[in-house]
């Protein structure tokens, strides 16, 4: 079996911390805030550490508030994402101050993570099945095969927030559960028994709630990083040197990916109801789940 870790994605939390950064909300009924569960969650599951993606002027103050508690309880490593840390002859335009994007935060393990792992964001709420599903995917993937990825499957209608519209990434899956495209798809509501949302031209789309999407949680080898590395210079090159706004994102690499035939992703299905506070209103909710499981037996009232 191989040794597994877990990266988390909070190089964008700001630099200002306290109830007005929604990774720092806390929801448990001792305090805790979400990334305690995916942790909780992730060490249950058997990931053997885990790592955390910031930016080195937020590294005092995330070790002091996160790090150093988690420490405690799994092996935990920082790596760092920079807007300076780009291919060799490039360099970061006057003006570019928003990360390059998810690509580019995950390209920050490069030589820091050579297992198996799993990526998450910050600020959303799993549940305990995908760490599961992911963890055992990774422990027993043959590292000598390239391009064997999985990613956790959520069905809409568990991810939706009562509060407002919402992005998600769209999957197509073939009948034997591969992936084959993500579409991201924006302003999805809740429309009765069917949901609704604007494609990425803006055109209106209509949704099965049962539909497949993508929350960010992906399972990949560690010559991943390889395949971001390489993909990272060409998209600068091509455009996203120019384009302040520009995001380097895992979706669409992943998608140009399995477009190429260099990639097979196994979509993991889980039923569990994913949690995030999008809108400030949703908090109340996220906590009144989350004590729920506590009732439960899920969760101790203490992580």
């Amino acid at each position: 079996m191989n040794k597994t870790a877990l990266v988390i994605m909070a190089a964008g939390m700001g630099s200002r911390y306290g109830g007005g950064i929604k990774q720092l909300e806390k929801v448990g009924p001792s305090g805790e805030i979400i990334m305690d569960y995916s942790i909780h969650d992730a060490k249950a599951a058997g990931f053997d550490r885990v790592v955390f993606i910031t930016r080195r002027d937020l590294e005092k103050d995330f070790r002091e508030i996160i790090g150093n508690r988690v420490e405690k309880k799994i092996e935990t490593d920082y790596v760092f994402q920079e807007l300076d840390c780009l291919p060799d002859g490039l360099t970061c335009p006057a003006g570019r101050e928003k990360p390059w994007g998810t690509g580019h935060a995950v390209l920050s393990c490069l030589g820091k993570v050579k297992e198996p792992f799993a990526i998450i964001n910050a600020d959303d709420y799993y549940g305990r099945e995908a760490f599961v599903k992911v963890h055992d995917f990774l422990s027993a993937a043959d590292l000598s095969v390239k391009g064997r990825y999985c990613m956790a499957g959520y069905q809409l209608g568990n991810t939706l927030s009562e509060n407002g519209a919402v992005t998600r990434g769209v999957c197509s899956v073939d009948e034997n559960g591969r992936l084959v495209d993500v579409k991201e798809t924006f302003e999805i509501r809740k429309n009765g028994d069917i949901a609704t949302g604007k494609d990425s031209g803006g055109n209106p789309v209509t949704l099965s709630l049962d539909s497949t999407v993508s929350m960010n949680m992906w399972g990949v080898t560690p010559e991943f990083l390889a395949e971001l590395e390489h993909g990272f210079t060409g998209f600068l090159k091509n455009g996203g040197l120019e384009n302040n706004k520009s995001e380097y994102l895992l979706p669409q690499v992943i998608a140009g990916m399995l477009y190429e035939n260099r990639a097979a992703v196994e979509v993991l299905a889980t039923k569990d109801k994913w949690f995030g506070v999008t809108y400030k209103e949703d908090k109340e909710a996220v906590v009144n789940a989350l004590q729920k499981l506590v009732d439960h037996g899920i969760y101790p009232e203490r992580l």
